[in-house]
């Protein structure tokens, strides 16, 4: 029996996962042949059942990929603003806009939600620490009204959630996102403090 290297197999799943976003980004899952998969990354289903289990598995992986992926751009908006409000809003605005994006569009917001049922929840819980975390810190500087940090989180992930599903659905997707714009700026008006009365 030939044993191969920790690199070797890093590098086998490293290539069913790089082969899977692309084939599954033209095709969907649904349309997705795990033999025509593994064929074009040169690799046997044996190698596929052995790093993700099964097509589900793999498609959990990749959709953790691209996640990962959307949290670092979305993170970089942040680090990148003119001050911690305008990043926050600029992080919920990118979010939406993300939905137009052909490989998420079809396995984030198309793909994973019909077949694992959205987002894992070590992804959802990840999401909604982050954005308590920006919350609770724009309540410390006075920019948002105090309310629970956990819960607004909550509310305004739900939220963004369901309007990128919601532009992804749909073949307006543009004329979608741009009335989800508008509404999201009405909803993120509605956390700022009062200004102090003179």
């Amino acid at each position: 029996m030939v044993r191969r290297t920790r690199a070797e197999m890093e590098a086998t799943r490293a290539s069913l996962l790089a082969t899977a976003r692309k084939v599954l980004a033209q095709h969907g899952y649904a349309d997705t042949s795990m033999d025509d998969l593994t064929a074009q990354a040169g690799l046997t289903r044996g190698a596929l059942y052995h790093h993700f289990g099964d097509k589900k598995g793999l498609l959990a992986a990749v959709v953790a990929q691209i996640d990962d992926e959307m949290d670092a751009r979305l993170q970089a908006i942040s680090d990148g603003a003119e001050d911690a409000w305008q990043g926050f809003r600029q992080r919920c605005h990118a979010y939406l806009q993300m939905a137009l994006e052909p490989e998420i569009q079809r396995i984030v917001l198309r793909d994973a939600r019909a077949v694992l049922g959205g987002a894992s929840p070590d992804s959802q819980r990840h999401c909604l620490q982050s954005m308590q975390g920006l919350i609770a810190a724009l309540m410390v500087q006075g920019t948002v009204t105090r309310a629970d940090p956990q819960a607004l989180a909550s509310l305004i992930y739900g939220s963004l959630a369901e309007a990128a599903f919601w532009i992804a659905e749909g073949e307006d997707g543009a004329a979608r996102l741009a009335q989800a714009a508008v509404a999201l700026d009405l909803l993120l008006r509605g956390l700022l403090a009062a200004p102090a009365k003179a």
